[in-house]
């Protein structure tokens, strides 16, 4: 089958889909997008988490034909739909990150800081200058979870932190780093305000 939709603000087409084909494995093997983790394929480690119509959702359990005509957020289209959101949505029907950007995204030996030369969401920064990544590996469902929290709740509790990211497990950091991460990411984006 074939399954049309939206990947980052841009319409993106998937032949040749069978039916039991999840969305997480369309996304890193036929669109090219990694950023998507896939560990546990059942959905309880939040590694593989996207936004499928803005609601964070695992997509090792979304059947890929489910995202048929719907809009698909991924960790590589995080900063481009933040500066979409900050703009107050994207007018001219061209906005997100193209695949072939996402796919040519890679650190070289030679960066420096991470992320240099790309820009980031607030909420990936954040991360970065709270020290909230180690391996990595969860992360990028860490990312995605933490920007609807804060799209939604623009200034969370503890507590508000807890329960958006409790479907993330993180084997490294011990939590208190990445809940740091959120604070910090909440409080800038209240002093922009």
């Amino acid at each position: 089958m074939r399954v049309n939709f939206t990947v980052n603000g841009r319409p993106q087409e998937a032949d040749d889909v069978w039916e039991g084909e999840s969305l997480l494995y369309v996304l890193r093997e036929r669109l090219g997008l990694p950023g998507s983790k896939n560990a546990c394929e059942q959905g309880e480690c939040g590694s593989c988490t996207v936004r499928l119509d803005g609601v964070p959702v695992c997509s090792c359990l979304v059947a890929a034909g489910q995202a048929e005509g719907r809009d698909v957020v991924t960790v590589e289209g995080l900063a481009d739909f933040a500066k979409q959101r900050a703009e107050g949505g994207c007018a001219s029907g061209a906005c997100g990150t193209t695949l072939q950007d996402a796919q040519q995204w890679k650190a070289k030996g030679t960066d420096s800081q991470t992320g240099e030369g790309t820009e980031l969401s607030p909420i990936q920064q954040a991360f970065i200058d709270a020290g909230a990544v180690q391996c990595g590996f969860c992360t990028p469902g860490l990312l995605v979870a933490s920007d609807e929290l804060l799209e939604r709740n623009p200034n969370p509790s503890d507590a508000d932190i807890r329960e958006a990211l409790s479907g993330n497990l993180c084997r490294c950091t011990g939590y208190e780093k990445i809940m740091d991460a959120v604070r910090l990411a909440a409080a800038r984006q209240s002093e922009e305000v």
